[in-house]
């Protein structure tokens, strides 16, 4: 090969890298400068699509209306949201998507436990991509808190605790825990004792399992009557808590009822029909019928940019972990990346929803909150009862 051949190939390659370069410097300002791109996965098919849907819906309007109104800080959010069916192994498949092609610089307000866990090895640890706000959770997420991931959902086991204060609150000594058999239920389940049995002497709490997904609740109506409890906390499915409450009023059961979060929901209510009249529930949200203005807002945007899903609990708790990821990358100065996201979260205090608990995080608390909000069924509607709080320590 000629010096001069050797020359013009040098060239070329030089000129192609530095065209290279040149393009992908551009076109990673300019997506800077107009979107930030961020994705999640849900089951919007398949048997956890009733929570999946109406989830993703609640984000999805919260992000459409922060675009129609400038998106943030000038950058409009492109939300790209794929379908897991609630398969953790889909879910992988997915975060390599939405991590390696479509280069999102984080996933938000995504839905399960099982299914973001296994994402943790490729999202969080090989390709440090933070895991804002995810639907779900468990303890060892956050103790020890782990790099890049955050959270706005009261844990299930501290739900649990707020029940047992409640009841205690309420005079209730004999409590029965009915909750379904898998070892995630049977967990939670355990949590109201301890708590209970601090808030007073003679207090105490029995757990009744139940087969998952079961259907015919009157052999265990029948055995929670003979158990002659002062009250009932069911950590049950919605479908199931109605259940129980149908069987309940049948057979003329009028102890007083409590739940955690999940069946505090719409479904609960349709086919509970007015053997709901008076249940309560902790939740992570207020009411969606709360007159509260951030609530009447959230009931706004639903009508319009998801008018055919109904404005219910499981849509406020997508359109919390949507409004708290915006409120907190608005801080940002700057370009929005992983690393900018995870600082803005780490310094984040006082973050205030308005339909959820004020969350704050730090470098030690990634978990933004530990709070509830007591709602019971008043005509045939969930209603707010007084503010968020937070339980006793287990």
């Amino acid at each position: 090969m000629s010096s001069r051949t050797k020359h013009l190939l040098m060239a070329g390659v030089v000129a192609l890298v530095l065209a290279t370069g040149a393009c992908g410097g551009n076109a990673s300002s300019a997506a800077d400068d107009k979107e930030i791109k961020i994705g999640a996965w849900y089951p919007l098919t398949g048997a956890v699509a009733a929570s999946g849907v109406p989830q993703h819906a609640g984000a999805d309007a919260y992000f459409k209306m922060i675009n129609d109104k400038g998106g943030i800080n000038g950058r409009k959010v492109n939300w790209i949201v794929k379908d897991n069916a609630f398969d953790p192994q889909q879910t992988v498949q997915i975060a390599r998507e939405l991590v390696g092609q479509e280069k999102v610089v984080a996933i938000v307000a995504a839905n399960g436990t099982a299914q973001g866990e296994a994402t943790f090895p490729f999202v969080l640890q090989q390709s440090k991509v933070p895991i804002l706000n995810e639907l779900g959770g468990a303890a060892t997420w956050y103790t020890p808190p782990r790099p890049g991931l955050f959270g706005v959902q009261t844990l299930y086991e501290d739900q649990a605790a707020a029940l047992a204060a409640w009841v205690a609150e309420d005079g209730a000594k004999k409590v029965l825990v009915v909750h379904s058999d898998p070892a995630a239920f049977v967990n939670v389940a355990k949590q109201v004792a301890p708590v209970l049995q601090k808030a007073g002497p003679g207090a105490s709490a029995e757990l009744l399992s139940v087969k998952f997904q079961s259907t015919d609740y009157s052999p265990v109506i029948a055995q929670v009557k003979a158990k002659k409890p002062d009250a009932i906390i069911l950590i049950l499915a919605s479908p199931e808590a109605a259940a129980f409450l149908k069987e309940a009023k049948l057979q003329g059961l009028s102890v007083p009822a409590y739940g955690y979060a999940p069946t505090a929901a719409a479904s609960t209510l349709t086919l509970a029909g007015d053997a709901a009249e008076g249940f309560r529930a902790v939740q992570l949200v207020r009411s969606p019928n709360d007159s509260d203005p951030s609530v009447a807002e959230f009931r706004d945007a639903m009508a319009k940019y998801a008018p055919k899903q109904q404005a219910d609990f499981i849509a406020l708790w997508g359109w919390t972990a949507a409004k708290v990821f915006v409120q907190i990358a608005q801080t940002v100065q700057g370009p929005i990346t992983s690393q900018s996201l995870v600082a803005a979260y780490e310094k984040a205090g006082n973050i205030d929803p308005g339909v959820a608990p004020v969350m704050s995080f730090s470098a030690d608390k990634h978990l933004g909150t530990r709070a509830v909000q007591k709602v019971v069924v008043k005509g045939g509607k969930f209603e707010s009862q007084g503010d968020f709080y937070t339980p006793p320590d287990r």
